[in-house]
């Protein structure tokens, strides 16, 4: 495996920022200041931090990788490196009722850590107003009074599904996105769950386990094999994952959505997470607690 590298997606150190690493790959933008010239200087202060903290971060995550591949308990040991400790912290409060390995929480966690590293280098008086770093959908942001961040979810076809905003003014400022569409195992049919949180690596865990509640037992149109069957050493271990979902009828979505909105307000209940927009098939569900200080999320195609 080649070691990190870094390059300006937009074709100038002005642009965002794109650091990749093996599975890690990093979109990074930052903006935002009294003036042009601040706003170029925080930037690129930002990103020479971002890309200094990078440097370690996969190495650290596979010095520790036995601990964090294998299911996490309340009481279970903490990890020595600070974006490992940050996955075991966002899974914990879930693992007393959900099988939940740490590494459902890695990109989040990844993306909070770099976030991190780069706030720590200004002062709460003089940094960016916005900050965001996106780790193959999964989103840790910065926002400071009057920033914003848009975000759009589409299928992987490109269908729109709809958009939300994220402000200052609200308590989250994580977004993570999990299903059979992602980059991993999932043991749930949906397409794809969004998840705002307090932070990427909380919405990270929470969206796995929320696209792992929406399911059909025993339907003959999903097919499911032991995740080390799909891939080598798979954390999920033995238990058995999707691999490909037929035709359903609306009824049997409608019952799949309503188990993994059923599973979304527990979550929003118990207070460790905020929001939640769940896909199957040609429709969805929007779970909302009805509070004014969480994003305006709209839905483009449903309901």
């Amino acid at each position: 495996m080649s070691g990190p590298t870094a390059n300006y997606i937009d074709g100038d150190r002005n642009g965002r920022l794109h650091l990749q690493h093996g599975p890690i790959d990093l979109i990074i933008g930052v903006d935002g200041a009294v003036s042009l010239e601040l706003e170029a200087y925080f930037r690129h202060h930002a990103y020479a931090l971002a890309n200094r903290r990078f440097q370690t971060v996969l190495k650290e995550l596979v010095s520790e990788l036995p601990l964090l591949k294998r299911q996490a308990f309340a009481d279970s040991p903490m990890p020595e490196g600070s974006t490992a400790r940050r996955m075991m912290a966002a899974v914990r409060p879930f693992a007393e009722s959900h099988f939940i390995t740490p590494m459902a929480a890695v990109a989040g966690s990844v993306a909070d850590e770099v976030l991190a590293a780069m706030l720590a280098g200004f002062t709460p008086e003089n940094r960016p107003r916005r900050i965001y770093v996106n780790n193959g959908g999964d989103i840790a942001l910065h926002l400071d009074p009057g920033a914003e961040f848009h975000v759009g979810m589409s299928r992987e076809d490109g269908q729109e599904l709809g958009a939300f905003a994220v402000d200052a003014s609200q308590p989250t400022r994580g977004v993570a996105t999990s299903g059979r569409g992602g980059r991993s195992l999932s043991m749930g049919i949906a397409d794809s769950v969004t998840i705002l949180a307090r932070n990427a690596a909380e919405a990270d865990a929470a969206a796995s386990l929320v696209a792992n509640a929406i399911d059909l037992p025993d339907h003959p149109a999903v097919n499911r094999a032991r995740a080390i069957d799909v891939v080598d050493d798979s954390d999920l271990g033995e238990h058995l994952v999707v691999t490909g979902c037929g035709e359903l009828g609306n009824h049997e979505i409608g019952q799949a959505l309503e188990s993994g909105a059923a599973e979304a307000e527990r979550f929003i209940s118990g207070g460790l997470i905020h929001r939640a927009a769940l896909f199957l098939k040609d429709r969805g569900r929007i779970v909302d607690p009805g509070q004014n200080d969480t994003p305006a999320l709209e839905s483009k195609r449903y309901a």
